[in-house]
């Protein structure tokens, strides 16, 4: 008979998938694509746009000095556009004639150009033509004969050829309205560009409060302290950015100028305006504008003195200009790093061509400022700006698990120049090292890199043993108040509170004038002894004795053995305790049970949502005391040396760091 065999049914073997980008990604991708497309198919119409949008800027500080002086609105955006189109009117000219005058000389800067590499020849440069020419004919001579034979294989052994016939190509006659269309069109384009420029300044400047508040409706009406800080934050850059440059450029342009005409380079006013211009370019465009100079000097001096010294003013006066006097005026006020800078150069380049390469730093300070204030924009900060990418905490952790301590003394020692030692304690080396005891737990940090975070923790508390756990003194003028600090600064603020100072060893209680009255006993966590080495150093900085002491030394067996001689209060720090904390409920009564009179102070450092979880927990283990910094910490240990002893069964609760 056949026989019922029940088959317990299994899920089919599956290979996961590969990770493919998202609808949202794609979307995004694609609008992306979309908007460079259109700055490119457009920018006959974005370019004067934009133009009028960055004069405005230029001039909104020149409409508002004339309103001051109660000239009125419309007659100071007239009188501010009429200043404008007077100043790209006169360079213009300057431009022009300079450039008939130069055109005019040609033949002669020809003529000395000539004999000068005709004296070359003579030397080592002719040596070197005659290698070049002997190898081209070389090549020339076995060009031909590799042809002769093609040739006579093609038209077989008679060796008839076709014969060539003349063809004439006659131009056509040129109309009227073509030739005037031929001459003017070169002129009458930019004209046009600079009308429609003008034209939309004008409107720019009569209404910018009301464009102002649509902007803010359209983009911000449910945040209005934030757009509104975006938008001065936006406003003040670019203006700030086009004033100093705009000041900066042409100081150089009149250097590079009187510079030319010193050393007898003609038209040196027309080389001057062109270096000043070119200047916009970031970091290469001041170079380029000394091509021509330097080939100038070549043509009109017969010698080489005069090629030198136009090469050594460039190369002198870009880099004091750019390394040392913009850095003291008005330093990073674009918020960009340089690679950001050379990387939206390429791109505006590309796009838009020579007006891009003006336009590149504007454009890219927009997006900067843009991903400082919009939350789904701050990639554009991080890819783009000038301040660190990672936090003060990520960098901590990163460079702990690397093994790097010297980077992390260097950036604390930077932190330190305007925070306490306490404050850095809490507010990143704690939350530095609770991200590594996490991914420990997760089972992401290896032994190896574990080890690596202990020694460069201990290192780290070693270097800073010198210092001072005090406030420093920061100069307010260095500090710009309107500054607007990053998502991750906001989300990790500073804190200066310092804990007080210990009364003199004469002042305080007898069991308190020990060597070591505090015993920090490290909880069981990997680098909870790390947190209690901070914690005693504070100690012994604001007066107090303190020595550390690790979780094995008060375990179940190591209890009876711990030394509690001259100790006068127990503090237990733990970087993360979670679910039931009975191991340390039990650590508390072992130490009840071994020194009943001294106060136990338990030490949890909570972030964020955990605040209040581990309260209850502090509540729940019985301390005298319950703290989440080691600020307070170090606050609750003073005040029970000055003899005022936190009421048992009522935890210390402050807030955490």
């Amino acid at each position: 008979m056949p026989t019922d065999v029940t088959e317990v049914s299994k899920p089919p073997a599956q290979v996961p998938p590969p990770l493919v980008p998202g609808l949202r990604g794609l979307l995004t991708l694609a609008v992306g694509v979309v908007l460079i497309a259109a700055l490119y198919f457009g920018r006959e119409v974005f370019i004067p746009l934009v133009l009028a949008v960055l004069l405005s800027f230029v001039l909104a500080p020149v409409v508002n000095l004339l309103r001051r002086i109660k000239l009125g609105r419309v007659p100071s955006v007239i009188a501010a556009v009429l200043l404008a189109l007077a100043v790209i009117g006169g360079i213009g000219a300057v431009i022009g004639t300079q450039v008939a005058g130069l055109a005019g000389n040609l033949p002669q800067y020809q003529a000395t150009v000539q004999k000068k590499f005709a004296g070359l020849q003579q030397g080592w440069l002719g040596e070197a033509n005659k290698v070049i020419q002997k190898f081209s004919h070389e090549v020339h001579d076995a060009t031909q004969k590799a042809d002769a034979a093609g040739t006579s294989a093609a038209t077989g052994p008679s060796g008839d050829t076709p014969k060539a016939q003349l063809v004439r190509i006659q131009d056509p006659e040129i109309s009227p309205l073509a030739l005037a269309e031929k001459l003017l069109g070169p002129v009458f384009e930019p004209l046009t560009t600079v009308g429609i420029v003008l034209v939309v300044v004008v409107f720019l400047l009569l209404q910018r409060e009301d464009l102002r508040n649509r902007m803010i409706r359209l983009f911000g009406s449910s945040d209005l302290h934030r757009t509104t800080v975006a938008m001065d934050d936006a406003a003040g850059r670019l203006g700030t950015y086009f004033l100093a440059q705009l000041g900066m450029n042409a100081a150089f342009g009149v250097i590079v100028g009187v510079g030319l005409w010193i050393i007898g380079v003609p038209n040196p006013l027309l080389w001057g305006v062109f270096s000043a211009l070119m200047r916009f370019v970031p970091y290469i465009g001041a170079f380029i504008s000394g091509i021509l100079p330097v080939a100038l000097a070549a043509a009109v001096d017969p010698g080489w003195s005069m090629v030198i010294a136009t090469a050594a003013l460039f190369l002198i006066a870009e880099p004091i200009f750019g390394q040392v006097i913009e850095p003291l005026l008005y330093g990073h006020s674009t918020g960009l790093s340089p690679f950001a800078v050379i990387v939206s150069t390429l791109f505006w380049g590309f796009l838009w061509g020579p007006i891009g390469l003006i336009l590149a730093t504007p454009f890219t300070v927009c997006l900067v400022v843009l991903g400082r204030h919009v939350d789904s924009l701050e990639f554009f900060d991080v890819l783009l700006g000038d301040r660190p990418p990672l936090t003060p905490v990520e960098n901590f952790y990163q460079r702990m698990l690397a093994g790097d301590p010297d980077e992390v003394r260097e950036v604390a020692e930077g932190m330190l120049k305007d925070r306490s030692l306490s404050s850095y304690y809490d507010e990143v080396a704690l939350k530095g090292l609770q991200l590594a005891a996490n991914d420990f737990a997760r089972g992401v940090v290896t032994p190896a890199q574990l080890e690596n975070i202990r020694s460069s923790a201990r290192s780290l508390v070693e270097d800073f043993e010198g210092h001072d756990d005090v406030e420093p003194t920061v100069d307010a003028k260095a500090v710009n108040p309107s500054d607007t600090p990053t998502l991750a600064e906001r989300a990790h603020t500073k804190t200066e509170a310092v804990p007080g100072q210990a009364p003199s060893r004469d002042d305080l209680p007898e069991a308190w004038r020990g060597e070591a009255p505090v015993l920090c006993l490290a909880g069981r966590g990997p680098l909870d002894e790390a947190s209690s080495a901070m914690l005693a150093q504070l100690l012994r900085k604001h007066g107090l004795g303190a020595r550390v002491t690790p979780y094995q030394s008060a375990s179940r067996d190591g209890i009876r053995d711990l030394d509690l001689s001259g100790v006068a209060m127990v503090c237990i720090s733990y970087l993360d305790i979670t679910g039931n904390p009975s191991h340390l409920r039990y650590l508390l009564e072992r130490l009840k049970r071994r020194a009943p009179g001294i106060p136990v102070l338990v030490g949890l450092w909570p972030t964020g949502e955990k605040v209040l979880t581990d309260a209850t927990l502090g509540r729940e283990v019985g301390a005298d005391a319950y703290v989440s910094s080691l600020r307070d910490a170090v606050d609750a240990c003073l005040k029970v040396a000055a003899g005022s002893s936190p009421e048992k069964g009522s935890p210390t609760l402050v807030r955490a760091a």
